[in-house]
């Protein structure tokens, strides 16, 4: 009976693994073995290979024969070496001790070989992976510094429209300022009328000194509206100052730790696209800072009319007083 040792697949489509067998040489691939001496897996890196070393090495002392591949296998875990020694035993032409000999000499050169070839592939495919990472950090670095300068040149153009806001408000403040001025001034002249009208004391003086007092009332009422508008107006222009403020500080946040990713990688790109952050981060902080102006003068012309509507309101209670002084003086 021709034996032979070969492989027997096994295992799912496109995914094999092998048993290492003894068979009848007339058998089908995957027909009846006579022994499993071990498994050989292709689909690990590197491949799993078991053998019964002694098993192996009977097969072959009683004549089976390998396969090509079998071939291959046998002599990486040294099976056919040994054998070969054995063989070179039987024909005198050295003994069994110094066939041990070589065979151990020949397994401990094998295995530094092994592990040598081994520790050079992790090796490189550290390397590999130091460098795959290096180049996919470094695109990341751009594509992130590429992000953080669009950021910063929206927070600009949102910092601008804050500022533009502030700069509303404040011109709502500054003419809110005004119509409160005018309104206490008409009140003031009110004012005097009615006192006028109260020291002349001629007929129908009462009449006119409670119309001036109305007159100023209403100029008075006119300037406190207007004064609530303009704080109204100084509340919204230093909100927006304070939200175009925090954007444009995030901003440069932002683009100082890109500037300092593209330092660290030392890509041109990333620097470049940092650098575009900066300039858009220092856009919106000059945004930022005019907001803040605009801010401050709402919030100065707001405190301005509530003095002008406190002003008119003064003068309305003084042609009030001015027009009852006047009933007085007419009923007496």
């Amino acid at each position: 009976m021709a034996t032979k040792l070969r492989l027997q697949r096994h295992g799912k489509k496109r995914y094999p693994y092998y048993y290492i067998v003894a068979v009848d040489g007339r058998e089908k691939r995957d027909g009846k073995f006579i022994e499993r001496l071990g498994e050989y897996d292709p689909n690990t890196d590197p491949a799993t290979i078991n053998v019964d070393f002694d098993r192996a090495l009977h097969w072959l002392q009683v004549g089976a024969q390998p396969t090509d591949t079998m071939r291959a296998i046998l002599s990486y875990k040294g099976v056919l070496h040994k054998n070969h020694l054995l063989n070179g035993v039987k024909k005198g032409a050295f003994t069994e001790e110094e066939a041990e000999k070589r065979f151990a000499a020949w397994a401990a050169e094998k295995e530094s070989k092994v592990r040598a070839k081994r520790e050079g592939l992790l090796a490189q495919n550290d390397a590999d992976t130091a460098e795959k990472m290096k180049a996919e950090k470094a695109i990341a670095d751009k594509r992130s510094a590429e992000i953080l300068a669009k950021q910063a040149e929206a927070a600009g153009i949102i910092a601008a429209a804050a500022a533009a806001e502030a700069a509303d408000a404040a011109d709502i403040a500054d003419e809110a300022s005004d119509i409160a001025e005018e309104a206490s001034d008409q009140a003031e002249a009110m004012a005097d009328v009615a006192e006028a009208a109260a020291a002349d004391g001629g007929e129908g003086a009462a009449e006119v000194a409670e119309e001036a007092a109305e007159a100023a009332a209403e100029s008075a009422a006119i300037a406190e509206e207007v004064a609530e508008v303009a704080e109204d107006a100084a509340k919204e222009a230093e909100t927006a100052a304070e939200a175009s403020e925090d954007i444009a500080e995030e901003a440069a946040e932002k683009a100082e730790e890109a500037v300092e990713a593209a330092a660290e990688e030392g890509t041109a790109e990333a620097a470049e696209a940092a650098e575009e952050a900066v300039e858009a981060a220092e856009e919106a902080a000059e945004a930022a800072e005019d907001a803040a102006e605009a801010a401050e003068e709402a919030k100065e012309d707001a405190e301005e009319a509530a003095e002008e509507a406190e002003e008119a309101k003064e003068a309305a209670g003084d042609a009030a007083e001015s027009a009852e002084e006047a009933a007085e003086k007419e009923e007496e």
